[in-house]
């Protein structure tokens, strides 16, 4: 372990050193250069009218992924400077907006009374939906995912690969796992979603584990990118993103590896297609829709697998995860872009400008609101007309 903590230090101080603005752009395993020129937007015949509802500033991100969270018509963001936010979707209203006291590593999770946040060094940070802090733990480890909050637990996963739950009362741990660590990982923000039964933990080496929820005890664990290759950056396959859960459908991507969707209750693979992502998936009633590492959406069919269709006019565009929205899938890019594709074929069907910076975190629809978080910090509510 301590031979991969060293790969792990390394690689940070090649993030460090890269210069590049972007969580996706910092991995030294990305198959993007600057040789590879974002591909040019071009008119386009608008079927779909979409109109911005309100922004409303954050924060920058930094070189961190801001991931923005919802419950009861409220949607919830954060920012690198220790911002948190609570803005009403239906007006664009500020509830209110405090500072944490510390700069922020990563995104909002919430569920019932408690918001969740990470700070610096892994501490983690609970908040009631007034904004007032319930409690906060040490921590030792960095953590780039946002936290899970559901079940009276909060989840987080540090970059050592340790899961840990924590009452979400009282802050008080209730149990921590440590997953195997591949030598070499990808500075990701692999996502926790908790169910009634389990913790599903997207996890670098290509698995998602589902954990369960009394102990942490390893239920079932689920091959989404296989590592292959001769050497270790070969072997790289980190899960992307946040698995995806609807009906009895878990799906997820990997870097390297492959889209997937499994059985939610026993892990039983039901399709699998090589694909390489490092943003994540989205699903839909009909289709699983993911963006490739070289800016291309891809629609599966969500029974089988078949591939539906594919638009590739975005490449090297450093695409976010797609979302199912209206009769559109929406997915943003490097220079604050949402592009909205046809859920039927693929084709554009609309295109709207934020801020002009990248859109890093998969867009959330709320109430028939599609909410993004950009890199230069704002949240932005779209709106079909």
């Amino acid at each position: 372990m301590q031979f991969s903590a060293k790969l792990l230090v390394t690689a940070s101080a090649l993030f460090a050193l890269s210069g590049c603005s972007t969580l996706s752009s910092l991995n030294p395993f990305s198959s993007k250069s600057e040789k590879n020129t974002p591909a040019v937007l071009t008119d386009i015949k608008t079927t779909m009218s979409i109109k911005a509802s309100w922004t409303v500033p954050v924060g920058a991100a930094g070189n961190y992924l801001f991931t923005p969270a919802s419950l009861a018509q409220n949607v919830y963001a954060a920012a690198a400077d220790g911002t948190l936010i609570r803005v009403e979707v239906a007006s664009g209203r500020t509830v209110w907006k405090i500072n944490a006291g510390m700069r922020l590593t990563a995104g909002v999770g919430v569920d019932a009374g408690t918001i969740a946040v990470v700070g610096e060094k892994g501490q983690l940070l609970a908040f009631d939906l007034d904004g007032k802090l319930r409690w906060k733990t040490p921590g030792t480890n960095e953590i780039l995912s946002a936290p899970a909050v559901g079940q009276g637990l909060v989840v987080v996963r540090s970059i050592d690969n340790k899961i840990s739950a924590y009452d979400v009362n009282t802050g008080e741990r209730k149990w921590s796992v440590e997953r195997p660590l591949p030598p070499l990982t990808l500075r990701l923000a692999p996502g926790i979603v908790i169910t009634e039964q389990q913790v599903l933990v997207a996890l670098p080496g290509g698995r998602m584990s589902s954990l369960a929820l009394n102990n942490g005890g390893l239920r079932w664990e689920a091959v989404v990118g296989e590592p292959k290759g001769a050497t270790e950056l070969e072997r790289v396959a980190d899960v992307s993103g946040i698995p995806v859960i609807l009906g009895r459908d878990v799906c997820a991507s990997s870097f390297q590896g492959r889209v997937a969707c499994f059985d939610v209750g026993t892990g039983a693979l039901r399709w699998n297609k090589n694909l390489s992502s490092e943003v994540g998936v989205s699903v839909d009633e009909r289709f699983v829709f993911a963006a490739d590492v070289n800016g291309a959406v891809n629609a599966y069919a969500r029974t089988g697998g078949a591939s539906a269709w594919r638009n590739d006019k975005l490449s090297n565009r450093r695409l976010s995860a797609p979302i199912s929205f209206d009769r559109a899938v929406a997915v943003g890019d490097l220079a604050g872009y949402v592009h909205f594709l046809s859920r039927e074929d693929g084709s554009f069907i609309g295109r709207v400008t934020t801020d002009g910076s990248q859109i890093l975190a998969a867009p959330l629809v709320v109430d028939a609101k599609l909410i993004v978080q950009t890199k230069s910090g704002s949240l932005v509510a779209l709106a079909a007309e």
